[in-house]
């Protein structure tokens, strides 16, 4: 179960320097297809600034930059106090290491045309909470934009577990708000410096399934190969779409 996995021995660290201290082309297309998404989105409706949040945020900025355009207010929500501490540090002036995929969303204007410079921007607009999703149906705020990246499926063998993170995640944001998921399929567990942490054997049908339960017009993506960034996956799975209830479009794409 989640709750007995050892999350304060987790090493963001290492975790950065293993997935993020370059781009890799899975991080290229999955940065793409979510861009793509929200401007999609705030292009056709106008709205901003809204409240952003990024459930089990971790050693991951890159979640955080793809809502930085359109909020005024994200917050980076972790259980781990080794990531609620990193993010701490990261917020107030990122690593070098970051500016490739921000770089990466100024391809489309929305982005670029965020003033002045973006790691100030990224210090004003987030907060870090220590904090676990699976309280999130015990608060009543509900947030307008939301990102869950490589979360519901890495918490515990359980699969009931994995669904119930994916409903409180998606039942957290108010109806009609855009949302950007990513998993790893098929996951048989992931190591962090010299520690083992679970994972849920999860696929398309999973994901789906437990998605259509609280989301409208969303779709899926197969990025990558399987074992491309470490052993034991097969790819990795990104569903982008709304809450269900109020109006929205995935556009034309």
């Amino acid at each position: 179960m989640n709750a007995e996995a050892p999350w304060d021995a987790f090493d963001p660290q290492a975790y950065v320097d293993h997935n993020y201290k370059r781009m890799i082309p899975e991080d290229r297309e999955i940065i793409s297809i979510v861009r793509d998404h929200f401007s999609d989105h705030f292009r056709i409706t106008g709205d901003r600034p809204v409240r952003g949040i990024d459930v089990g945020a971790g050693a991951n900025l890159y979640p955080a930059f793809c809502m930085l355009p359109w909020c005024d207010d994200i917050t980076l929500l972790d259980r781990a106090e080794p990531n609620v501490r990193y993010l701490e540090a990261q917020r107030l002036s990122y690593d070098r290491d970051w500016d490739a995929f921000w770089n990466l969303l100024c391809e489309d204007g929305a982005y670029a045309a965020l003033p002045g410079d973006p790691r100030k921007r990224f210090a004003e607009a987030t907060q870090v909470e220590q904090g676990d999703l699976f309280a999130l149906s015990d608060r009543p705020e509900h947030w307008s934009l939301g990102t869950m990246f490589f979360v519901a499926e890495s918490l515990s063998t359980s699969h009931e577990e994995f669904r119930v993170a994916v409903e409180r995640f998606l039942l957290s944001l108010a109806p009609g708000a855009p949302f950007a998921a990513a998993f790893m399929e098929h996951s048989e567990g992931y190591v962090v410096g010299d520690t083992h942490f679970p994972a849920c054997d999860v696929g398309w049908p999973e994901i789906r399934s437990a998605i259509e339960v609280s989301a409208d017009e969303f779709k899926m993506f197969t990025v990558g190969e399987p074992n491309a960034v470490r052993d034991g996956y097969s790819s990795m799975i990104v569903a982008c779409g709304f809450r269900r209830g109020g109006n929205q479009t995935l556009g034309d794409r």
